[in-house]
């Protein structure tokens, strides 16, 4: 980015040699302004995109915790009806109690389930914004060097090319927030 920089600044210094190439300048000026602001965004969505991430790795390990519980307890229940015990009525109550425990597991990973299905949803939806906004990062940095070419060469056509650069660029990083 610095590097851009640097570059406007020797653009603007050509520019006042010139002054028929100022708009072209200001232009220039305008999208590094863009293209700073996009690049940022894509940046903070990315990182909201990768903490989307691991709450869904959180929430499927919490799920599989609540399973393996879950199985251990039915088991456990299923082992009472088998073996032989002293007391058959305290042995029913423990089987009472551990099914009881695997039911309580069982309804609790539907809800962990449907949760984890969601943040993969809020997830999948930041990964499909930090895309727009890196395309329309991408066609802003084009913009910036096409435009560029304008103060070189002194024709407006690369001017006007990066204008329309700039605006399909703009274009994109905008949809970010129409993406559903």
């Amino acid at each position: 980015m610095s590097e851009e920089l640097d570059q406007l600044q020797e653009h603007a210094e050509h520019a006042r040699e010139h002054p028929d190439l100022a708009p072209v300048t200001l232009t220039m000026a305008v999208l590094a302004v863009l293209l700073a602001t996009v690049s940022l965004l894509g940046h903070r969505t990315n990182t909201e995109e990768i903490i989307l991430q691991n709450k869904v790795t959180d929430q499927w390990a919490y799920y599989q915790a609540k399973n393996i519980r879950r199985h251990t307890d039915e088991l456990f229940a299923d082992l009472t009806t088998i073996v032989a015990a002293k007391d058959a009525e305290a042995a029913a109550k423990l089987q009472q109690k551990y099914r009881a425990e695997a039911n309580r597991y069982k309804d609790e990973q539907k809800e962990l389930d449907a949760r984890a299905r969601e943040l993969e949803k809020e997830a999948e939806l930041a990964h499909r914004k930090v895309d727009r906004l890196d395309l329309g990062e991408v066609f802003l940095e084009i913009a910036l060097v096409i435009t560029s070419i304008t103060l070189l060469t002194g024709r407006r056509i690369f001017w006007r090319f990066g204008l329309f650069m700039a605006t399909a660029g703009i274009l994109l990083a905008a949809s970010a927030w129409i993406v559903r």
